[in-house]
């Protein structure tokens, strides 16, 4: 299969609606869509990722008067952060209706619901006209794309085509807040943080068990990894390395003899780099990239958990290292 490249999204949302994957930007990352209540064409999803079946997706609406065709009974709190915070980066764990199909909520009795803000998505979903099921564009395991580019690398040939857009500004997944419990909880930081949504539901709390967590898509296996080993280390403490590769806020010692310095100004700085430096620095050839830890809080809660689980830190997940391993090299 040849993958083809547009940026009309009603050319892209015509391929989705004859049963093909689709890549397409949205202001985390780019999100690889299929028609949500069409089970053949999800698989196609979970082929051309390489991505396990117990691994949820997350349904992408164009505005809130479509939730009702695959959620039902939403609480009051998914209500106000629906209200709040979308169309943007917020995903909603809610009860789903019957003809969602249970391969795109990997079984279970929930479905993700976001409504993404980039004018781009909102054009190719509004042309879609059907809920659109999407991880991340990207080889399962890898890091998630932020550019068109990152796309093409990772899934040239898997996938029907893919709609171009700008780099994803955001840079970082959706929030995920399971609003089906009492009280709600955050099953995954992202690009909300948890201090903003919880100003809006007071009584939110963060997931504190691995059975929480699972619940969420992204959460159950390895992502967000690299080729090279990945390191969270202090600026003052990052041994320089000729082929290692170093992101963070501060200058590290002896800047010159490192292979790769990148600076970022300030956290969404970092955020929004994160991913593309990482293919940034696999490209290049580095068999180690230092990234300097930030403060859990915040963004730099998401911020810190992308760099642990890209580093292989996190507890309670299944290994995906074959998964990662099947793409091919960078070029």
């Amino acid at each position: 299969m040849k993958t083809q490249r547009t940026d009309d999204p009603i050319k892209a949302a015509r391929w989705l609606r004859l049963g093909d994957c689709v890549a397409f930007p949205t202001e985390t990352v780019y999100g690889l869509g299929a028609d949500a209540m069409n089970a053949d064409a999800i698989a196609k999803i979970f082929e051309a990722k390489g991505r396990p079946d117990d691994n949820p997706l997350i349904v992408h609406l164009h505005s809130i008067d479509q939730i009702d065709r695959v959620a039902r009974d939403l609480s009051p709190a998914a209500w106000a952060l629906f209200e709040a915070f979308s169309p943007g980066p917020l995903t909603c764990v809610v009860h789903k209706r019957d003809a969602v199909p249970d391969v795109t909520t990997a079984g279970l009795d929930t479905v993700g619901v976001r409504i993404p803000s980039l004018p781009v998505a909102q054009d190719f979903l509004s042309a879609c006209a059907v809920p659109v099921a999407a991880p991340s564009a990207n080889r399962s395991g890898r890091p998630s794309p932020t550019t068109w580019e990152a796309v093409r690398h990772d899934l040239d040939g898997r996938i029907r085509g893919i709609l171009i857009g700008p780099q994803s500004p955001r840079g970082i997944e959706s929030t995920v807040i399971d609003t089906t419990t009492q009280p709600p909880v955050m099953l995954r930081p992202g690009a909300i943080s948890f201090e903003e949504a919880q100003r809006v539901v007071p009584a939110l709390q963060l997931a504190d068990t691995v059975e929480q967590k699972q619940r969420s898509p992204g959460t159950r296996h390895r992502h967000y990894a690299p080729h090279a080993a990945v390191e969270i280390v202090d600026a003052e403490a990052a041994a320089p390395d000729r082929d290692a590769g170093y992101l963070g806020l501060n200058r590290p010692k002896r800047p010159g003899t490192w292979g790769r310095v990148v600076l970022c100004r300030d956290l969404s700085d970092y955020a929004s780099r994160l991913y593309a430096t990482l293919r940034q620095f696999d490209r290049e050839g580095f068999t180690r990239i230092v990234c300097e830890p930030v403060e859990p809080v915040g963004l730099g809660r998401a911020l810190m958990d992308r760099l642990t689980r890209a580093a292989g830190h996190v507890s309670g997940e299944t290994s995906n290292d074959a998964a990662a391993e099947e793409g091919e090299a960078p070029s």
